[in-house]
C-alpha cells in the first residue's frame, strides 16, 4: 500500500511538473476561425505545441491590422498579420517592439472581387464604379499600389467604406460593383450568398503588378529576445500544423469545427484549399521551404510601397522581418 501511494505521488509530481513546464503563449489571429486558421488548431490537437512545452491559446481577430498593436504593446507575444501593414506601422511608430518572423502567405491574397453582371472583370472596369472597402482591410491598404500599377485614376472610383459583415452582402445585392478583400474569403462568402460562381470575378492583385508579400507570424521583439527557444518551438509547431493541413485538409477542418461548430465544413475546407493552392504552396516555398522571404523581392516590395506611401524614415528590411528564429532553409512543406 505504501509503495503504491509513493508511486502515485511520484506520478502526480511528474504530471504537475510537466504541466508547469508548459509556457503560456497567447496567439492573436487576424480574422475569425475560418478555414485558413485550421492549421493552428491542428498544431494544438496533435500536440505539436505541447511537444515544445507551450500552451497556446488562439484568439480571433477583426482584420489584417488587428494583431499588430496587440503584439506591439505586449498584450500578445505572437500574432498573425499583414506584413505590409506592419511595415507602415513601424515607420509611423519607430522602435515599436514588433517584427515578422515567419512568412505564411508567400503570395498575398489581396484582391478586388467584382461581379461580371455589374461590369467588373478587369482592373480598368473599376472606373466609374462603386467599390466597397472596409477601412481596416489589408487588401484595401494595398489598393493604391494596385491602382498605380494599373493606371487607375482613384478619382474615377467611388469608394464606399463598409464593415466586414456587410461587405459581401452589399456586393451580392448590387449596392456596390466590387469590393476589396482576401480572395479566398470574399469569393466563398459570395458563393454562400447564392451569387453564381461564374458571375464572380476575382482580380488577384499579385497577378496585376503588385509585388508584395502577405500575412506573416509576428512577435513582440522584447518577448522573443528573452524567449528565443519558445519562439523557435512555436514556429516549428505551426509549420507542422500547416504541413498536416496541406496533406489532409479535411482532417484540419475537423480541428477547426471543434472551435467553430456553426461553420460550414465543406465551405471552410474549400477556403483552406484555396489558401493552400494560391498563397502558401508556391514555386518559391516548394523550392525554398516555408517561412522565409527572398531579399530581392522584399526590396522590390518596399520600393513599391514607397510609390504610394511616404516613408518617414528610409525603409530598412531588417526592421520588418528576421529569419533568426527559423531553421536554415525554412520549413519543408512535405
Amino acid at each position: 500500500m505504501f509503495l503504491r501511494t509513493v508511486a502515485a505521488i511520484g506520478a502526480s509530481l511528474v504530471l504537475s511538473a510537466t504541466a508547469q513546464a508548459e509556457t503560456p503563449l497567447p496567439f492573436a489571429l487576424d480574422w475569425k476561425f475560418e478555414g485558413p486558421a485550421a492549421p493552428y488548431f491542428v498544431a494544438i490537437d496533435k500536440g505539436y505545441f505541447a511537444e515544445v512545452d507551450l500552451s497556446v491559446e488562439i484568439s480571433a481577430g477583426s482584420g489584417s491590422l488587428d494583431a499588430i498593436p496587440k503584439v506591439a504593446t505586449g498584450a500578445f507575444p505572437v500574432g498573425f498579420a499583414d506584413i505590409n501593414s506592419l511595415i507602415k506601422f513601424l515607420d509611423q511608430n519607430p522602435g515599436a517592439p514588433v517584427t515578422a518572423v515567419m512568412m505564411i502567405y508567400d503570395k498575398p491574397p489581396f484582391a478586388v472581387i467584382g461581379r461580371k453582371s455589374l461590369g467588373v472583370e478587369a482592373p480598368a472596369d473599376l472606373a466609374g464604379k462603386v467599390l466597397g472597402a472596409p477601412p481596416p482591410d489589408g487588401a484595401w491598404a494595398q489598393f493604391p499600389i494596385f491602382a498605380a500599377e494599373n493606371g487607375l485614376d482613384m478619382a474615377s472610383i467611388t469608394v464606399e467604406p463598409v464593415g466586414f459583415p456587410t461587405r459581401e452582402p452589399m456586393l451580392a445585392e448590387g449596392n456596390v460593383a466590387a469590393i476589396t478583400g482576401f480572395s479566398f474569403s470574399s469569393f466563398l462568402n459570395l458563393v454562400r450568398l447564392d451569387v453564381p460562381e461564374d458571375d464572380i470575378s476575382t482580380i488577384l492583385m499579385a497577378d496585376y503588378g503588385v509585388d508584395l508579400y502577405g500575412n506573416a507570424v509576428i512577435v513582440n521583439t522584447e518577448y522573443a529576445a528573452a524567449h528565443s527557444e519558445e519562439i523557435k518551438g512555436f514556429l516549428g509547431a505551426i509549420a507542422k500544423g500547416w504541413t498536416d493541413a496541406i496533406a489532409d485538409p479535411a482532417g484540419a477542418i475537423t480541428s477547426l469545427m471543434e472551435r467553430n461548430p456553426a461553420a460550414d465544413p465543406a465551405l471552410e475546407q474549400r477556403r483552406l484549399q484555396l489558401t493552400i493552392d494560391a498563397n502558401v504552396v508556391t514555386d518559391y516555398t516548394v523550392a525554398n521551404g516555408m517561412g522565409g522571404v527572398d531579399s530581392a523581392r522584399f526590396a522590390s516590395a518596399l520600393d513599391q510601397i514607397a510609390t504610394t506611401y511616404e516613408f518617414q524614415s528610409a525603409p530598412d528590411a531588417a526592421m520588418y522581418y528576421t529569419d533568426a528564429y527559423l531553421p536554415e532553409g525554412g520549413f519543408p512543406l512535405q
